[in-house]
């Protein structure tokens, strides 16, 4: 023990700052290869040739200014060995090729432990490319993907695959196809991030035992889009203005989704151009979206679609959410099952739920439920409970999901008598969502700094 420690100290010791310059006669790669393990390299303002491989323990930190320009093929950075620190650099010009992952910055599996922080990312197919890089950290970095060209020629701002423990923290990213994306992974912590400009925000596939927490999205195509992934905790994150969905569960289970918050909000339309520019409906997994009301001219649209939508998600803890401003607050769907709901806000959506089934689920624990903004309830002995209980949905809405025309109808005596008779013989009311103990009004939510 004591002989570890006494080597630890002496490497301490040991270790060189090597200071470059863009003017000096040397290239960043032989100032790396040269360097040993645990020296650091200070890099001056100016830009370095990229294709840069660090294949040993070093820091490299660059003074305000500094860049790292590629040649336009390949990787820029490519992080492989373990406790390389890559800070404060300038970091462009990637490859274009989706097939050899062309990234501002790949970290290999050999790069366990890695620290990316504080660069500046600008036009790289990938911004950063965690690739098996177990316990790295990505922090505090400004990445903007490709602006032009069609989207699924884009790559993301972060990609994780299979990094167990690797974290992504406090970011800004704009532009490209995903700003997270992990696949085959777990024990990950995607937490204090800011999208704009990009498909989805977050996209999970098959990453299981991890956290999305504090993040923001605005004006994307999707928020967080959650699939084929268990045992998460998705806290506190807020979707603002998000075009078709705020959260999107498929296939995911056994999750904590608590205190986030999804705002749709009636925006120019020119909005929409901005930030779906290369993003459509066809790049979601699943939905069946109907299409927008004709006839509004007025240039504006309510958004997102869905301020929720879950398919085929089971035993999912949902709970003291805001879902306010959507077409769809909720859209519950394809057998999902042993959901928990109570503490969320339903706050003016067009639709509160849509859920088409003919079982009955009560969304209320321990006696209690939601808050209903279109609820016309009464507290008599102001317990903070509606008196009665709430049922979103009744039978002519699920004619109308099912047929569309017929919303010329709705106001005919026909239905309003069918409607009216429901409200006096509850008997009649299909399956369904009812909330038995609604709430008088919305729990206080947590602010996320934006």
């Amino acid at each position: 023990m004591m002989a570890a420690f006494l080597a630890a100290i002496t490497s301490a010791a040991d270790a060189v700052d090597h200071i470059v310059a863009p003017s000096d006669r040397v290239t960043l790669s032989s100032v790396v290869d040269k360097a040993a393990a645990g020296d650091r390299i200070i890099l001056r303002a100016g830009a370095f040739s990229g294709r840069l491989v660090i294949r040993k323990t070093l820091t490299v930190e660059g003074d305000p200014g500094s860049a790292i320009v590629g040649d336009g093929t390949g990787t820029v950075v490519t992080i492989d060995a373990p406790d390389v620190v890559l800070r404060g650099v300038g970091i462009s010009g990637s490859g274009m090729d989706l097939e050899t992952m062309d990234s501002g910055v790949f970290a290999t599996q050999a790069a366990t432990g890695a620290l990316i922080e504080n660069n500046v990312l600008t036009g790289n197919l990938y911004g950063i490319y965690v690739h098996g890089a177990a316990k790295s950290l990505t922090r505090r970095n400004r990445i903007t993907g490709l602006t032009d060209g069609r989207l699924s020629e884009s790559g993301n701002g972060v990609t994780v695959w299979n990094a167990p423990g690797a974290k992504v923290l406090d970011n800004d990213i704009s532009f490209g196809r995903d700003g997270i994306a992990t696949n085959a992974s777990k024990r990950n912590v995607f937490s204090g991030n800011r999208f704009t400009n990009v498909r989805f925000a977050i996209h999970y596939m098959y990453t299981n035992d991890s956290e999305i927490s504090g993040n923001v999205s605005i004006g994307n195509l999707v928020g967080y889009a959650i699939m084929f992934s268990n045992r998460l905790r998705i806290v506190d994150n807020v979707s603002d203005g998000d075009r078709d969905h705020g959260l999107l569960l498929n296939f995911a289970n056994n999750s904590l989704v608590s205190g986030n918050s999804v705002r749709g909000h009636l925006q120019p339309e020119s909005r929409w151009t901005l930030a779906g520019t290369r993003a459509s409906s066809e790049d979601l997994p699943v939905d069946d979206s109907a299409p927008q009301e004709e006839g509004d001219q007025s240039g504006f649209r309510p958004g997102p679609e869905k301020c929720v939508f879950i398919y085929n998600a089971n035993k999912n803890r949902i709970l003291d959410n805001e879902f306010n401003g959507c077409a769809i607050g909720i859209h519950f769907t394809a057998g999902s099952e042993g959901n928990v709901m109570t503490g969320n806000a339903f706050v003016n959506n067009r639709n509160q739920v849509k859920y088409a089934g003919t079982r009955y689920v009560d969304w209320s624990v321990d006696g209690r439920g939601n808050y209903w903004s279109d609820n016309q309830a009464f507290d008599l002995d102001g317990d903070g409970i509606g008196d009665n209980p709430y049922r979103p949905n009744d039978l002519m809405d699920k004619v109308l999901w099912t047929s569309p025309q017929a919303k010329v109808l709705t106001t005919s005596p026909a239905v309003q008598v069918i409607r009216w008779a429901q409200a006096q013989f509850p008997a009649l009311l299909p399956g369904g969502v009812v909330d038995s103990h609604p709430l008088m009004a919305p729990p206080a939510h947590r602010e996320v700094l934006q």
